[in-house]
């Protein structure tokens, strides 16, 4: 089975295999040459498509398939090739290519006054680096709670996912990218999340308020921690934080001088309704992680915005990084808030999100498989299970292959948890395209797997 449970869809199992099969000869192709020349590892190699063309919510494969993008590793906020963004990356390469880092630029001062301009107490009150990508983004917020806090104990969540190199992998709860590589960095505790599964502090209240006595527990006896890092929503899942729990959360971290890092880097930039995805849990952290889709899905970019007051080692190098400053990478994130804004992708987020949502929920009373429909903004997570409760992993695995044979891509987490992260620019013709795609995948799924349907 190649749906196992972990960060993505596995890419081991027969029905990968029979998916390769069956592509055509352009692709195969491809394909096999990638494979060839790349170094194979699980939810990448071997490849699910060779893709030749990207616009808006499409995907074009190089044998003429059209497939709508829900799962743009969520980058796709604006489509794939907004114009605005390219028109912004392609005026800078003629201009300013590369910026050495002992120097700055009009774009990556911009765009650091806009990013800390959006926070509470806004300039002033923020500082910011930038970073090429999200996972070193993490790596530096983890750099800057030791060196501002002299402790380099982190508290993470079990299940939860914040890069691929060895200091992210070691404050994710992933397996996938942590298991076999020995010691990673020290210090780490995990804790269950509220939000997955059967609570295992025997909560019975809704607020889940033993998940954050056990926090407070844990801290009570570990002076060492200094920071906390969790995704505001577990994007993988959709899942949700109970009533409360983040104001609870930066009350206890308050109280024992731990900083909060919130990593949105799948979340943040209008997905969830809001430009930043804590906002709705009236919570502000002490260091804020975006990536992914700051770059407008055309140029890679992240930044860690962090408060003004923990700017208090200028003799250490806390982002040393080539592309620190990249004015490409910056014209693009620039162009992207300037579109969000523009086009109010926040509130077409929300708008786009309910209609999605009331369409799945439509789907439950066809498909007895759908335990539930879970949504935040345009992010949105339905999870299988069978009639007795366990998780219907190879349903879903047979699910993300009929929708993909009809023109739909998405991701799956944990194992049997569809994550639809469709471009929020896309029409609402599109998303009931989509919606009728799931609903005869589902359909066909249970008919292989001899369920009801």
């Amino acid at each position: 089975m190649s749906g196992a449970p972990g960060e993505g869809d596995g890419n081991l199992g027969p029905l990968r295999a029979a998916w390769r099969a069956g592509r055509g000869p352009a692709v195969r192709a491809l394909l096999d040459r990638d494979e060839r020349v790349f170094l194979r590892q699980v939810l990448s190699t071997p490849c699910l498509e060779a893709v030749v063309g990207a616009e808006g919510p499409w995907l074009l494969g190089a044998d003429g398939a059209r497939i709508l993008d829900f799962h743009g590793n969520s980058v796709h906020q604006l489509g794939h090739g907004h114009p605005a963004v390219v028109a912004a990356v392609v005026e800078t390469l003629r201009t300013l290519p590369f910026c050495p880092r002992r120097y700055t630029n009009p774009s990556a001062v911009r765009l650091a006054e806009r990013l800390v301009a959006a926070l509470p107490g806004g300039l002033g009150a923020w500082k910011c680096l930038l970073a090429p990508s999200g996972s070193v983004a993490v790596g530096i917020a983890l750099k800057l709670a030791r060196y501002a806090t002299g402790r380099p104990g982190v508290v993470a969540f079990e299940g939860s996912f914040h890069g691929a190199g060895l200091d992210a992998a070691s404050v994710s709860g992933e397996p996938l990218f942590r298991d076999g590589l020995g010691p990673l960095l020290p210090g780490v505790r995990f804790l269950p999340p509220p939000t997955r599964g059967a609570c295992r502090f025997g909560c019975r209240d809704t607020a889940h308020t033993g998940c954050t006595e056990a926090l407070e527990e844990l801290l009570a006896r570990s002076p060492d921690v200094g920071a906390l890092i969790a995704e505001p929503v577990r994007w993988t899942t959709v899942e949700l934080p109970p009533e409360g729990y983040w104001q609870r959360v930066r009350a206890i971290c308050d109280r024992f001088g731990v900083l909060l890092i919130l990593d949105e880097i799948p979340s943040a930039l209008a997905r969830t309704g809001r430009l930043f995805a804590h906002e709705p849990f009236a919570v502000v952290p002490d260091v804020l992680v975006l990536g992914k889709g700051l770059g407008g899905g055309v140029w890679p970019q992240a930044a860690v915005l962090a408060r003004a007051e923990l700017d208090r080692v200028p003799e250490k190098a806390i982002g040393h990084y080539t592309h620190e400053k990249s004015p490409a990478g910056a014209a693009a994130a620039l162009a992207t808030l300037e579109v969000i804004e523009r086009e109010d992708l926040c509130g077409r987020a929300r708008r786009l999100g309910a209609h999605l949502v009331a369409r799945l929920e439509t789907l439950r009373d066809r498909h007895p498989a759908i335990a539930a429909v879970r949504g935040i903004g345009l992010m949105l997570g339905v999870e299988l299970r069978l009639a007795d409760g366990r998780p219907a992993a190879t349903l879903a695995d047979r699910v993300l292959y009929a929708s993909l044979a009809r023109g739909l891509s998405f991701k799956i987490g944990a194992g049997h948890v569809l994550t639809l992260c469709p471009p929020i620019t896309i029409g609402e013709a599109e998303l009931d395209a989509a919606v009728a795609i799931l609903d005869a995948a589902l359909a066909e799924a249970a008919a292989a797997e001899g369920l009801r349907s």
